[in-house]
């Protein structure tokens, strides 16, 4: 056995079930290496307001986002969309089997350094309350409706944008 093929044997160890994701060391590493493909949730309501999340952002100023994730091994686009609902809205949604746009990110460090990401429009229930739990504004995860789309909008998201105000 190789040198590479043993290196390749121990990080296979490592990850216990790549559906489930991988651990952060191997992710950063494989993301230095090929794309990453995401989902992004563009939410509205009834009042066309757009539903962001705060994000305390690693490569630049914090800000506001859309809800998404990326991708797992072998899990499809459906359930990756409804494990976003569940985990950063608290609730399911509906949305339009094709993607809004689909755009490319290409940033200038290496790590989480290129996406392709794809933009689903979708509702929440009509009955659907925003459960900040003990979150304050500036916390990590803390949802808000927007009329029009934030001055503070994590720049990778903006090229949503134009999505966000139509």
């Amino acid at each position: 056995m190789t040198d590479l093929q043993k290196a390749l044997a121990t990080i296979e160890r490592a990850v216990e079930n790549p559906k489930k994701g991988l651990p952060q060391e191997v992710f950063f590493f494989v993301s230095r290496l090929t794309p990453m493909i995401n989902v992004d949730l563009l939410v509205k309501d009834s009042q066309n307001r757009a539903l962001l999340s705060w994000r305390n952002n690693t490569y630049g100023r914090p800000g506001w986002h859309v809800p998404g994730g990326i991708i797992r091994y072998k899990e499809t686009i459906v359930d990756r969309i409804q494990t976003v609902a569940r985990l950063e809205l608290g609730a399911t949604v509906e949305f339009e089997q094709n993607p809004a746009a689909v755009k490319q990110v290409i940033c200038s460090h290496d790590t989480r350094g290129h996406f392709i990401s794809l933009l689903f429009r979708c509702r929440v229930p009509d009955i659907y309350q925003i459960d900040n739990k003990n979150l304050n504004e500036n916390d990590e995860g803390f949802l808000r409706w927007h009329a029009k789309c934030p001055e503070q909008l994590l720049s990778v998201h903006e090229m949503y944008r134009e999505y966000i105000e139509l």
